[in-house]
Parts: structure tokens; C-alpha cells; sequence
């Protein structure tokens, strides 16, 4: 299996579970990976036959875009998105990381990642 990677996807949201960081937001960066069989499109140099990562982009910018209390509950629905709109994906992985979180302390963030494979 094949991976294409986007990195840092930098996005201003509204998640939590405290009313403060529905209303004011802050800064997350989101980190996905797609498994899929990259030959022919390695053979073809046609895009119709990859893995389009503007459309990977696309996805996560417009789900992140939906508040949700949890990090894992917008995870999920960019999970749910490839696999429902980007048939050669096989296998998928998505950090969402919180930057600056309002823990009472100095952390420069909180993460999580789930991982999906197609079934």
C-alpha cells in the first residue's frame, strides 16, 4: 500500500466542551494520512486515478468547520467523509490537535488520532 500525507493542516474552529470555546475558538492543526494502490496513477500522471489531496484538504477544512464538544467526534467525521467519497482509500489516519488548550497550564497542545481501515 501507497500513502499520501498532509501535514499541518492549520484551521481556526470551535470544539469543546466548555461554552468559552464555542464562542471564541482557537487553533488546531489537523495531520492525515491515506493508504491507497498508487501504481496506476504513478503509471498514468493522471490525476483521475490518485488520491486527489485537494479534495483530502477540502474535507478536513470543511469538517473541522462543524463544532463538536469532542476532538474525536470531528475525527471521526472526516474518516467517514474519505471512505464514503474517496473509493481508493484503503486505510486512513487522522491526528486533531487542539493548540494551546484551556487546561490551567502551559501545554502547547492536546491530540488525538484514529485510524480506519475500509472493510
Amino acid at each position: 500500500m501507497d500513502t499520501i500525507t498532509l501535514t499541518n493542516i492549520r484551521v481556526y474552529a470551535y470544539h469543546g466542551c466548555l461554552p468559552e470555546e464555542t464562542k471564541i475558538g482557537s487553533d488546531y492543526r489537523v495531520d492525515l494520512s491515506v493508504e491507497a494502490n498508487l501504481d496506476l496513477s504513478a503509471e498514468s500522471d493522471a490525476l483521475k486515478d490518485t488520491v486527489d489531496y485537494v479534495h483530502l484538504n477540502k474535507i478536513v477544512k470543511e469538517e473541522m468547520s462543524q463544532p463538536s464538544k469532542l476532538l474525536e467526534h470531528a475525527a471521526k467525521r472526516i474518516l467517514d467523509r474519505i471512505f464514503s467519497e474517496l473509493d481508493l482509500v484503503k486505510a486512513s489516519r487522522v491526528k486533531v490537535a487542539k493548540i494551546n488548550p484551556p487546561l490551567g497550564g502551559d501545554v502547547e497542545d492536546v491530540s488525538i488520532t484514529l485510524s480506519r481501515t475500509r472493510d
